[in-house]
Parts: C-alpha cells; sequence; structure tokens
C-alpha cells in the first residue's frame, strides 16, 4: 500500500510544506469562531499528527487565539504573508494539527466527515449532501472508522502523559 503524500503552502510563495498519510478527520466548521478566524464563512480543516506535516522551505509565525474551550489556538501562519496553515488545538496540543485544507496544492483531494457547528452557518449557506452535518460538534466514534479513531485516542493518550 502506497502513502498519500500532499503538498501546500502559503499565498505567496515563501512557506511550502508536505503532508503524509491520510487525515485521521476532516471538518468543515461554520462557528462564528472560525467565520471571525478566516474572514469567511466556514474553515475545511484535515487533522493529522504533528510528525506527518513537515516544512520544505520558508518560516512560520504563531498566532495565538482563544479557542471555543478556552485553551490556546496556535495558528501557524507563513511568517511573510500571514496565511494560515494549521492550526493546534487546545485538546491534542501539538501532538495534532488542524491542516487549512484550502492550502493544499490539490485541495479536493480530501473530502470532509463532517460539517459541524451548522446553527452558527450563514443563512444562505447551502449544505452538502452525503455529508454527515451536525448543529454543533458530534462525536468522533459514530463517523469515522475505528482505525482513525485509534489514532486519536493515541494522540490523546500521549497527551494526557504529558507530550504535547
Amino acid at each position: 500500500m502506497s502513502t498519500i503524500v500532499r503538498e501546500g503552502g502559503c499565498g505567496c510563495g515563501h512557506v511550502r510544506y508536505r503532508v503524509t498519510g491520510e487525515p485521521i478527520f476532516v471538518n468543515n466548521c461554520h462557528c462564528t469562531q472560525c467565520q471571525h478566524q478566516t474572514g469567511s464563512t466556514s474553515v475545511v480543516n484535515a487533522f493529522f499528527e504533528t510528525e506527518n506535516i513537515a516544512v520544505l522551505e520558508g518560516e512560520l509565525s504563531e498566532s495565538t487565539v482563544t479557542a471555543g474551550s478556552g485553551g490556546p489556538h496556535i495558528i501557524m501562519r507563513c511568517s511573510q504573508c500571514g496565511t494560515a496553515l494549521w492550526s493546534h488545538y487546545p485538546r491534542l496540543g501539538r501532538l495534532g494539527a488542524g491542516l487549512r485544507v484550502g492550502t493544499l496544492d490539490e485541495p479536493g483531494s480530501t473530502t470532509p466527515d463532517a460539517v459541524i457547528f451548522t446553527s452558527e452557518k450563514m443563512p444562505w449557506v447551502a449544505l452538502p449532501e452525503g455529508i454527515p452535518h451536525f448543529e454543533t460538534y458530534y462525536d468522533i466514534r459514530e463517523v469515522v472508522p475505528p482505525e482513525r479513531v485509534a489514532r486519536v485516542d493515541s494522540l490523546l493518550e500521549r497527551r494526557k502523559a504529558g507530550e504535547g
């Protein structure tokens, strides 16, 4: 079985990255925080183990905002143009990264597992057919296959043990 490799980068071309493997899960989030932080109607994040992401060139900067949980949401950006490339959220810390799918060279290579926080979506946004959607969040165990849940569990155990 071959390993999937995707590449992407920022808006100005300063940062290039590579991500290896399939995402653990992919969310299309419509919460108002994501709207404010992206200046858009929603964001699509593909969650990977951070160790699967490699910066090929360029430098990153970090911005910290408050996540919905109240904890630190660290946004990794291009140091030149400020494009948000991925985030570290409080639950997984720096062990997991929510990669902005729109920064991939081929953003259509991933499909959301779920559309979340539809209760906060813009009233004119249509929800895609065939993708489960939830008014707020969801139980990942009910949506993604067990082997991907095991990857999340592994990260949570490492986090609990003091990593990340």
